[in-house]
């Protein structure tokens, strides 16, 4: 019998492990489909219209634009003067070597971070370096500066209007536009749409609660009429651009689909360039996808501490990228083919590269380009002819290379010795290629919803087994159920310590009421905005009567139990188990000092990492937070205090528990 229950328990775990796998790989999915009929339909009819419009890739310069983007700049008054040395130098040699016609700035243009890398503030210094930077290198008479704002920009910032929102102030856009916005260029009779998604919370927390963006009902409404006045204008292609990935965006009003489905909607819209997550700490290098409305997502590495910007371009409506580190030259981008990790079907006639005429490229330098040699596959260099002193390109013959994937490999040398060489895999009959798993999972989420799931798993790994433990005991208390028979050693070890702490009720049911109190209860009274207080709930934070949805909130939780109450859970149950075992065998002689510690050491250690998330709580909110704060320093009361009755509590408040796992017949009374 006992066989049979642990069969359909594994069973059991294999379906629930299965259908989660299932949901994952549905959710991380790029080849399935990414639209209804009716829109694909539409999107056939268009692509049909603006190849009427497009003629043969060649070699000449129409239907050809491209552009930059640079993100997450954290100019900082405090640290690493290089950065904004480097950004000059963008601004100075950069611009005047690539000529774009649009640069994308998408957020975080200043760190507000004080000095202890803690506290958070507009910092008027750091934008005025930002604006004299601007100035200095007449950066808006070369070229369309598209700023926006990012999270950083927005820390401890009471309301787009307010004083504190220096952006508005001190930045190129921010003064034409308070949230969202739209910019038109027009290159060779050719319209092109790049639209602002300003998700920044409204009013700005400072950190670290301000981390996920969110779109309200009426900035959605605002971003669909600047979508209807972009498809009205005649543009035949939008770039959007954000500051936070689209996993990042909460958007109530627009359903389950989100921005990405209102991104989705809109049958021009090619990309949605973003950064935010910074490579994720080079963990995701190159965070790239296919979002399953249709539209490429990409995010950025910093120019923080990366200095990396993006090159792009859209050569007969097909979008082609690359990402540079800054000062390495010359850079070169292959337009046509383009790669075909980013092949697009349903957004761009990918029939127009088996039907060109020439391999087109764009190559840039500080000094001028004398040598540009293509090859495709092993076939032999040949030289390329020179369009403009950017454009290159040579005729082949695409119908050899009809099947599968192939590859062509490009050498560019300027004036000065300086060598570039580029290899990219590109596939004309759609053979498709695909994105790497972890930019999928970071990309195509949703992270509140992770944050939620790491939250409520923590939440029940610390609680379930307390409670299941306590209704057994009480069972086996009243005779109807048996003791437990665990036959492994370990299991039954911390089977026992975990039953032993559920049945001493002086222990319980602190823990049970905290962790109630987690799910509804505020965490916190703290100063969010400077003169705002806010009060921190699980769920969201309110401040001037207006909820803001948690997300971080259960990330802070999270942390909360992973590295505090899960422990000391333990903890306590271990010190339990000890003294158990010393009523059932006292030891012979009092224990050493160095033991004694040894025995303290891991409480020692945890209630240390308490003390310094509470330090961080401080820096970061202020006093009233470190009075006003249930979930760090009413926590760490609490666990003194169950540390204390673990240790010190009169022996018979063990009784119950003990008789259990005794070998004594008759069950004791619960005396605790």
């Amino acid at each position: 019998m006992g066989y049979t229950k642990s069969a359909v328990l594994f069973l059991i775990l294999i379906i629930f492990c299965s259908v989660y796998v299932a949901k994952v790989t549905n959710l991380i999915n790029v080849n399935g489909n990414f639209a209804s009929r009716s829109t694909a339909e539409e999107w056939q009819l268009r692509e049909e219209s603006k190849q009427q419009d497009n003629p043969k890739v060649g070699n000449r310069t129409e239907h050809l634009m491209w552009f930059l983007q640079i993100s997450d700049l954290h100019i900082s008054m405090f640290r690493d003067e290089e950065r904004v040395k480097n950004l000059g130098d963008f601004m100075l040699r950069t611009l005047a070597a690539v000529q774009p016609a649009v640069v994308v700035v998408s957020g975080d243009l200043t760190d507000a971070r004080s000095l202890n890398h803690i506290g958070s503030e507009q910092f008027e210094g750091e934008w005025e370096i930002y604006r004299n930077l601007l100035h200095e290198h007449n950066v808006t008479r070369k070229t369309v500066w598209l700023d926006l704002r990012g999270n950083h920009d927005n820390f401890n910032v009471a309301g787009r209007n307010s004083s504190s929102n220096l952006f508005q102030k001190y930045s190129v856009q921010g003064a034409k536009h308070s949230k969202s916005y739209m910019h038109q260029v027009t290159v060779a009779g050719d319209k092109y749409t790049f639209i602002a998604v300003d998700a920044c919370l409204e009013p700005g927390p400072k950190r670290p609660y301000n981390f996920i963006g969110m779109i309200t009902g009426d900035e959605l409404e605002n971003i669909q009429h600047l979508m209807e006045d972009a498809r009205e204008s005649g543009s035949k292609y939008t770039v959007w651009f954000g500051h936070y990935p689209t996993s990042c965006i909460l958007t109530p009003s627009a359903g389950s689909g989100g921005i990405r489905d209102v991104i989705g909607k809109h049958p021009d819209s090619l990309v949605y360039l973003c950064g935010h997550l910074h490579t994720m700490g080079g963990m995701v290098k190159h965070m790239y996808t296919v979002q399953k409305a249709g539209f490429l997502e990409l995010e950025l590495g910093d120019w923080k501490d990366n200095r990396l910007f993006r090159l792009a371009a859209i050569d007969h409506g097909m979008f082609s990228f690359v990402d540079v580190h800054h000062n390495e030259w010359p850079i070169v981008l292959i337009t046509n083919p383009k790669d075909a990790l980013f092949n697009n079907p349903l957004r761009e006639d990918i029939r127009l590269q088996a039907e060109s005429t020439h391999i087109r490229l764009l190559a840039f330098s500080l000094a001028p380009i004398v040598e540009c040699r293509i090859r495709v596959d092993s076939e032999p260099f040949v030289a390329c002819e020179r369009i403009t002193d950017s454009v290159f390109a040579t005729k082949w013959e695409p119908r050899k290379f009809w099947y599968g994937v192939h590859h062509v490999e490009v050498i560019v040398k300027d004036a000065d010795g300086r060598e570039k060489g580029v290899r990219q895999a590109f596939s004309l009959d759609g053979t498709p290629l695909s994105f790497a798993l972890k930019a999928r999972l970071v990309l195509m989420s949703d992270a509140c919803h992770i944050f939620q799931a790491f939250f409520g798993t923590m939440l029940i790994i610390c609680l379930l087994p307390l409670v299941i433990f306590r209704i057994w005991h009480m069972a086996v208390v009243r005779g109807k159920a048996k003791r437990p028979r665990i036959q492994w050693t370990f299991v039954r070890c911390w089977v026992r310590k975990l039953w032993l702490l559920s049945s001493v009720n002086r222990i319980f049911y602190p823990l049970l009421i905290f962790f109630i109190y987690l799910l509804v209860g505020p965490w916190s009274v703290a100063d969010v905005i400077d003169g705002h207080f806010g009060v921190v709930f699980m769920w969201g934070i309110i401040v001037d009567g207006i909820i803001l949805p948690g997300s971080l909130t259960y990330l802070y939780g999270f942390f909360q139990l992973l590295l505090c109450q899960l422990p000391l859970i333990y903890v306590y149950a271990s010190i339990l188990d000890r003294r158990y075992r010393h009523i059932l065998s006292p030891p012979n002689r009092p224990k050493g000092r160095l033991r004694k510690f040894l025995q303290h050491l891991p409480f020692l250690t945890i209630i240390t990492v308490e003390f310094i998330l509470l330090y961080f709580h401080w820096a970061s909110y202020g006093f009233l937070a470190l009075i006003l704060s249930p979930l760090r320093t009413w926590s760490l009361i609490l666990n003194f205090s169950l540390w204390y009755q673990a240790q010190y509590m009169p022996d018979k408040c063990l009784h119950a528990g003990s008789a259990v796992w005794s070998t004594q017949p008759k069950l004791v009374k619960d005396d605790n």
